[in-house]
């Protein structure tokens, strides 16, 4: 073990013991931890419970501790330190602050890390997307930010959530539907969690807050969802910009989503996004040359698959299950792609198709190839499914980045 990596063990082991004082219900010390030591390393406020200490207090005494224990000499020297083995490193001289909520595995961080933003606070409430965000970001997400005070939350100049899907996208609502339960946000939990987004913004006044979900949002509930997000924005005092964007120009696959700015209304600019043209990419340019035979589904499942195809066309209704056209884009990866595949199959010469492997997940959606994807599939496919194009993100982020920050 290397000596800048006991640097940044021996600062978590010294800074726990205070840190346990701040942790919030429902999220990990680790969490903590890591949000004082990043902050440390970037210059940005602590996160804390304000009725204990204030954040510049806390910041001081834990800068003075590590200084008395050897382990900060120079700011620049502990982010070496921190970031040492980590290849998707934050900045050192960043040039806007942001959060992360409702984060998965850091697709959205990734866009506005890329465009010179630092990260001061993360949020996700999914154990095996925190992991993974740790693998890759070098700090542990928060948990339920229901059960985070606004006035806990470090101050940021953009505010980044991609809130729960589920309620509003067409899978969700007719899965909802069957089973008699509510979506939108009647959805007692995911739905309204969009109003936990608002009353940080309330509190925290970012100068931006970018949003994204799916396509069916703007149209959800007669388009009534979609209002009332507009105008609960516009209340606070936010100018409110959205735009449906395919993703498959950029990457192969056609994922259309829908992506909303708000910028506050003492500043006075406008917002464009970013306009997407080009040919459709081809799904072979992302495959990988050597895959394991485990991605070859089973006899039975094609079977399956031939079988509900060929019943649902004939009475016009229900999915259908064929061999994606590598030529080109392919259809939208979902969170339970990785149960039967059936959105995307890849067709192979004399054996059943395969489905695609989550490194391939992590190109359709963009991901730097340094990304670590997890080694289970289930929670990788689910992840990746759950996640957004990094690229689109990155472009909307440019365009907030020269024109409004």
């Amino acid at each position: 073990m290397n000596n800048k990596t006991n640097v940044l063990q021996q600062a978590e082991e010294l800074i726990k013991p205070l840190a346990l004082k701040h942790v919030p219900q429902d999220s990990d010390v680790a969490a903590v931890i890591d949000q004082w030591i990043h902050a440390i390393a970037t210059d940005s406020q602590f996160y804390c419970n304000p009725d204990l200490v204030t954040p510049e207090k806390i910041k001081k005494s834990i800068v003075k501790l590590l200084q008395k224990n050897g382990l900060y000499t120079t700011r620049k020297a502990f982010f070496s330190n921190v970031f040492r083995g980590l290849k998707l490193k934050p900045n050192f001289d960043s040039q806007f602050r942001f959060i992360d909520l409702f984060a998965g595995i850091g697709g959205v961080r990734l866009g506005f890390q890329q465009n010179g933003g630092v990260c001061v606070f993360s949020s996700e409430y999914d154990r095996a997307a925190q992991k993974t965000y740790k693998l890759n970001h070098g700090e542990f997400p928060f948990g339920d930010i229901t059960k985070i005070a606004e006035n806990e939350i470090p101050e940021h100049d953009v505010l980044l959530a991609g809130f729960p899907c589920q309620p509003f996208s067409n899978a969700g609502v007719s899965a909802r539907n069957a089973v008699g339960k509510k979506h939108g946000f009647l959805c007692d939990t995911q739905g309204t969690l969009f109003f936990d987004v608002m009353r940080i913004v309330d509190e925290r006044r970012p100068k931006v807050v970018f949003l994204e979900n799916v396509r069916n949002l703007e149209r959800h509930d007669k388009g009534r969802t979609f209002q009332t997000i507009k105008e609960t924005i516009e209340k606070s005092g936010y100018s409110f910009y959205y735009k449906v964007i395919d993703s498959s120009s950029v990457v192969p696959q056609r994922r259309v989503r829908c992506y909303m700015v708000a910028i506050r209304a003492d500043i006075t600019k406008n917002f464009c996004f970013p306009r997407f043209n080009g040919d459709p990419k081809p799904l072979g340019s992302i495959l990988e040359d050597s895959v394991d035979e485990k991605y070859t589904i089973s006899d039975k499942l094609w079977l399956g698959h031939i079988n509900r195809t060929k019943r649902n066309l004939e009475r016009g209704t229900g999915f259908t299950a064929h061999t994606a056209n590598l030529d080109k884009p392919s259809n939208t990866i979902v969170a339970r792609y990785g149960k039967d595949g059936k959105e995307c199959l890849i067709p192979q010469e004399d054996k059943n198709p395969r489905l695609l492997t989550p490194k391939e997940c992590a190109r359709l959606q963009g991901f730097p190839e340094d990304f670590i994807t997890p080694a289970a599939r289930t929670p990788a496919y689910r992840q990746f499914g759950n996640s957004v194009v990094v690229p689109i993100i990155q472009e909307i982020a440019k365009k907030i980045r020269r024109d409004i920050l």
